[in-house]
């Protein structure tokens, strides 16, 4: 058994170059990655880099009270939404009773995040009952004929082409040509969703204006011919009518709104809301690799929601443009207006276009958090400087450069010559944090604050420590009289279990910590545990492998006195070594020990 363990050992510690050079590629690899990227410097918090603070006063005009649990369930979805436009590090807080604080690092799309945090979120579908392009955009296209599942933009679409709401169902839907002012002003009348006709006047195109037939205007009502005026005068360009349009309509009532739609502003009539946001159970966005429709964004509906939207799509499936559409409506404002060429059922549906990934997610993030139990007010917008954070950070790496410096005296003094060891470990891992850190800033909008500092900072022992444990190791081997090639590999066992069990430790209280508590405390914790794993990947590829070759050398394998392995020094006890048995008579026995 002893000659094969020999056998792995002299192997083990022939090749140690392999470890040095995988653990030096992944370093040039991550490097060139790095600069390939753009992006040489970590991405910095708020309280350091500075960013945007929002501050949002709850309004209880939504039949909802402000209490603690609604406060706490609103600062869970903005937490979300933020978190779902990739601004990691942002802050979401209460303040007193009624107020939210929002805090938005710099280098984040602050004003995405100021739109969709900053909204009442009161989300409905509204049926279309007219629309038009506003400002001289161009004329919408005409819907896709097809009544396929699979989700298709028109073929004559152009840059302001209209979505597709789809799903799996593949009956033809029929189409109906009725006049569109006939059936807008019905709708104005009845207050709901205009039902389809059975007269079959061919298959004209319908005007891209509700009509002016004089019969219709005389017997719609009031409020019905106000609203169509409010519509020809409205100019979706300009932001102040935007601003006076669609929020403070009910839901039970049509109304106009402005929506932009590929960068073209459009203005709608809209009827009543026939499916609450509410009724929204998920929606993401993904891509579709199986067709051409690229980016989609999948929905799924409660019990109820999925009723309603069976019924109010297969009424609008019947109609023709831009009757056969539903607006998506967040505070007022029409995110987007799909057609529909049949009626969804089953509770799920998928909307695609000629979506970028981030009009996809945009999209997905409003209807999964955009039901919000009270209304917000936005008070105030301030941005914030990173002076106090800069002062801060200037004083924790003095403080961690001076513990740096105490621990590489230490080592020096205590360890000699195995302190460059340690020294060009901590380089390594140093390197390895810096670099991944920068990559991870736009990866995963990483953001570095001030607790995450100090995490770098306590991992300095944390990696230091484990240095120390194999050296220690080490010198138990040679006190015990054995030569330092084979102390290395023997010591090695005893400190990688040691080492693994730390790191272990270590690594656990950083997850229970980035799990359990929110904020710059999770910085604190992903750097705890991201800098926790290094150490493993660099104790085993990188230290090892270099105590293996430096034991090869005369300087530490003679003891040297500068090399902190000197036999003397340390207290070793004389080499076992047994000789053969000198020639003589039998039985005599005189075993030697040199």
């Amino acid at each position: 058994m002893a000659a094969p363990k020999r056998g792995r050992s002299a192997s083990a510690q022939s090749k140690p170059g392999r470890s040095l050079a995988l653990i030096l590629i992944a370093i040039v690899a991550l490097t060139g990655g790095m600069f390939l990227s753009g992006n040489t410097t970590p991405r910095l918090g708020i309280d350091l880099a500075g960013g945007t603070s929002i501050t949002l006063k709850a309004k209880a005009d939504q039949g909802s009270a402000i209490n603690k649990a609604n406060m706490d369930t609103a600062v869970d979805i903005m937490n979300r939404r933020v978190n779902g436009l990739g601004v990691s590090e942002a802050e979401v807080q209460t303040q007193g009773t009624d107020n939210i604080i929002v805090n938005i690092p710099k280098g984040t799309n602050s004003k995405q995040a100021q739109q969709q945090v900053g909204t009442t979120a009161k989300l409905y579908f509204r049926p279309v009952l007219a629309s038009e392009p506003s400002g001289g955009a161009a004329q919408s296209p005409s819907p896709s004929a097809s009544p396929s599942g699979s989700a298709k933009p028109s073929p004559t679409a152009s840059s302001t082409s209209k979505e597709k709401a789809s799903s799996s169902s593949t009956a033809s839907p029929t189409a109906s040509a009725t006049s569109r002012g006939r059936a807008v002003t019905d709708a104005l009348k009845a207050g709901s969703t205009p039902s389809p006709s059975t007269s079959a006047s061919g298959g004209a195109k319908p005007s891209a204006t509700p009509s002016a037939n004089p019969s219709a205007s005389s017997s719609a009502s009031a409020a019905a011919a106000k609203l169509q005026a409010q519509y020809a005068a409205l100019d979706c360009t300009k932001p102040a009518e935007r601003a006076k349009v669609g929020g403070a309509a009910k839901p039970g009532e049509p109304t106009v709104a402005c929506g932009q739609i590929r960068k073209a502003w459009y203005k709608y009539i809209l009827g009543p809301a026939a499916v609450d946001g509410t009724e929204v159970k998920k929606a993401q966005a993904v891509f579709d690799t199986q067709g051409a429709s690229g980016w989609q964004v999948q929905m799924n509906f409660t019990s109820g929601g999925a009723k309603k939207f069976a019924d109010i799509t297969g009424q609008l499936a019947k109609n023709q443009s831009p009757q056969n559409e539903f607006g998506i409506v967040l505070d007022g404002e029409v995110v987007s207006s799909p057609y529909v060429s049949q009626a969804i059922t089953g509770g799920q549906a998928e909307i695609t276009g000629s979506f970028t990934q981030q009009d996809a997610q945009s999209l997905a993030n409003m209807l999964s958090y955009g039901a919000l139990p009270l209304s917000f007010q936005e008070q105030s917008v301030t941005t914030v400087t990173a002076a106090l954070g800069g002062e801060q950070l200037h004083a924790g790496l003095l403080a961690g450069a001076i513990g740096l410096a105490l621990v590489v005296i230490y080592l020096v003094v205590y360890y000699r010559g195995l302190s460059l060891v340690a020294m060009a470990s901590l380089v390594v891992s140093a390197i390895l944090t810096y670099v991944i850190m920068s990559l991870l800033g736009p990866a995963i909008g990483f953001a570095l604050n001030l607790p995450a500092v100090c995490g770098a900072i306590v991992a300095i022992g944390i990696t230091a420590d484990s240095f120390i444990v194999y050296f220690e190791r080490i010198r138990d081997e040679i006190r015990e009289g054995r030569s330092l090639r084979p102390a290395v590999e023997r010591a090695w066992p005893r400190a990688r279990r040691t080492v693994l069990v730390s790191d272990f430790v270590s690594f656990l209280a950083a997850a229970v910590l980035f799990i359990v508590t929110v904020g710059k405390v999770q910085g604190f914790a992903f750097t705890l545990g991201l800098t926790t794993l290094l150490d493993v990947v660099v104790v085993f590829l990188f230290t090892k492998p270099l105590m293996t070759l430096l034991a090869r050398r005369r300087f530490f394998a003679s003891g040297h006195k500068w090399s902190g392995l000197d036999p003397k020094s340390l207290g070793a006890k004389p080499p076992l070594r047994r000789t053969r048995r000198p020639a003589g008579p039998a039985g005599s026995v005189d075993p030697k020990e040199a």
